[in-house]
């Protein structure tokens, strides 16, 4: 899919409205997220905190759940934001799991533009490195 072929706009009201529902208590950072999947639909997460911290579920954890419960599919494009709107990088886990559910041609909406994810993390581990002898 070309950067050019995404409706982006949705993408990001989306990743707004899921910053409404962040549970931040404790950084006071809500995050969203929305991802368009191969066959059309919009899945969406929000970053949920935890007292015990490191198992603090990011919003991109989130938005994987919605995708895989919703019967899988593979990411095509995916817009992170803060609280306010920005446009935000998502961390090293969440690059991870986007590669793993987007592949290396997911588009993701960055502070410095739109990159795929090849570009985002090149020389990504991914399931055919398991496989190799």
């Amino acid at each position: 899919m070309d950067r050019h072929e995404v409706d982006w706009e949705p993408l990001r009201e989306a990743a707004v409205r899921m910053t409404e529902r962040a549970y931040a208590p404790y950084s006071g950072y809500p995050v969203g997220v929305a991802g368009l999947v191969d066959d059309g639909r919009v899945v969406a997460g929000c970053n949920v905190e935890n007292a015990g911290y490191g198992v603090t579920l990011c919003a991109e954890c989130g938005m994987v759940s919605d995708l895989v419960a919703g019967g899988g599919g593979r990411l095509r494009a995916v817009w992170c934001v803060d609280g306010r709107g920005a446009t935000i990088m998502p961390c090293g886990r969440c690059r991870q799991l986007l590669w793993e559910h987007g592949g290396p041609e997911c588009l993701l909406q960055t502070p410095e533009g739109v990159l795929t994810m090849r570009e985002v993390l090149p020389q990504a581990f991914g399931p055919q490195d398991l496989y190799r002898t």
